[in-house]
C-alpha cells in the first residue's frame, strides 16, 4: 500500500508554542508570538512529527500546504474601517454584506467598495462562511509563515533519507478572496488561476492507495480542504482518505464545527484514526 501524507497549514502562527520555542525579534528584543494559536496545535504537530519518524520509509510522498498572506488582505484587520470609530475592527469580527451596505464597515480604500460588496455577496451565497476578520497571520516571509520546528526537522530527515523533497503548496496569496481550503478559494477569482480548483493536487493525492491527513485548524483550513477533497477526488474512493484526529484541533470557539465536520466526513466513508494507531 503506497501512502501520501498531507499536512495542512502546520505553521508557527497556528501553534500554541511554549515560550522556550519562541524566537526573539532582533529589532525589539521581544518574543515573537504566534498570531493565531490553536489550542493543542503544538502537541498535534509533535505527534505528526512522531508519525513521520515512525513510518519513515512507509511514507511514499509528503505534501505540506502553507497559508500564505499579504499583510493587507480582505480577511485581515488592516483592510477594514469601522465607520463609527474610524478605527480598524478588532480581530474575530464577522462582517456581512448587509453591514457594509448599512455603512457599519467599509474598506480603507473607498474605491474598492463595489468589489468588496461583490465578493461578500458571492461568499455568502455559498453558504459556507461569513467573512471573518482575523489578526494578521502567516504573512509571507515572516516567522509565523514557517512550519513548526519539530515537524520541519522530521520532514527534513525524511527527505534526506528518501532522497525526495516534501512538496509544498501555497494558498492565500490573493488578498481579495479567503482561501481556507488548499484546493480552492472560497470565491475563485477568474483572473487568478491559483484560486481555482487545484486539479494537479487532486490528481497527485489520488494516485496513492492511502492519504493520511493532519494539520490546523480542524474547524477551518483542514475542514475546508477535506470537504473539497471529498467532493472532487477523481476516483471517488473516499475510504482512502484518513483523518488523524490526534493531529488536528479547532480554533477556540469553533469546537462544534470541527465535531460536525469529522462526523460528516466519517458518514461519507472517510476513515478516522490516530497517529499512533495507523
Amino acid at each position: 500500500m503506497n501512502t501520501h501524507l498531507l499536512l495542512i497549514d502546520p505553521q508557527n502562527d497556528f501553534c500554541d508554542l511554549p515560550a522556550d520555542w519562541l524566537p526573539r525579534s532582533p529589532v525589539s528584543g521581544d518574543l515573537i508570538r504566534p498570531a493565531l494559536p490553536v489550542t493543542g496545535a503544538h502537541e498535534d504537530m509533535q505527534r505528526a512529527a512522531g508519525l513521520v519518524k515512525r513510518l519513515r520509509g512507509q511514507l511514499d510522498a509528503i505534501t505540506v500546504t502553507l497559508d500564505s498572506h499579504h499583510r493587507i488582505d480582505i480577511a485581515h484587520t488592516g483592510f477594514w474601517v469601522e465607520t463609527a470609530s474610524g478605527r480598524a475592527p478588532g480581530a474575530f469580527t464577522p462582517i456581512t454584506a448587509a453591514q457594509v451596505r448599512a455603512g457599519e464597515y467599509a474598506p480603507r480604500d473607498a474605491a474598492q467598495l463595489d468589489r468588496v460588496l461583490t465578493y461578500l455577496d458571492a461568499l455568502e451565497a455559498t453558504g459556507r462562511y461569513t467573512l471573518m476578520v482575523w489578526p494578521v497571520h502567516c504573512q509571507m516571509g515572516s516567522w509565523g509563515h514557517g512550519v513548526h520546528a519539530g515537524l520541519q526537522s522530521a520532514l527534513d530527515a525524511w527527505a534526506d533519507e528518501q532522497g525526495s523533497s516534501v512538496e509544498v503548496v501555497t494558498k492565500g496569496e490573493n488578498p481579495w478572496t479567503e482561501h481556507y481550503s488548499a484546493l480552492q478559494a472560497e470565491v475563485p477569482d477568474p483572473a487568478d488561476e491559483g484560486t481555482e480548483l487545484n486539479q494537479a493536487l487532486l490528481a497527485a493525492l489520488d494516485r496513492y492507495d492511502r492519504v493520511l491527513i493532519a494539520g490546523e485548524a480542524g474547524s477551518h483550513c483542514v475542514r475546508a480542504t477535506v470537504e473539497h477533497l471529498a467532493a472532487h477526488l477523481p476516483s471517488k474512493q473516499l475510504n482512502k482518505l484518513v483523518l488523524l484526529t490526534d493531529c488536528i484541533s479547532p480554533v477556540a470557539g469553533f469546537e462544534a464545527q470541527q465535531a460536525e465536520f469529522l462526523a460528516a466526513m466519517q458518514a461519507q466513508g472517510l476513515q478516522l484514526t490516530t497517529s499512533t494507531e495507523i
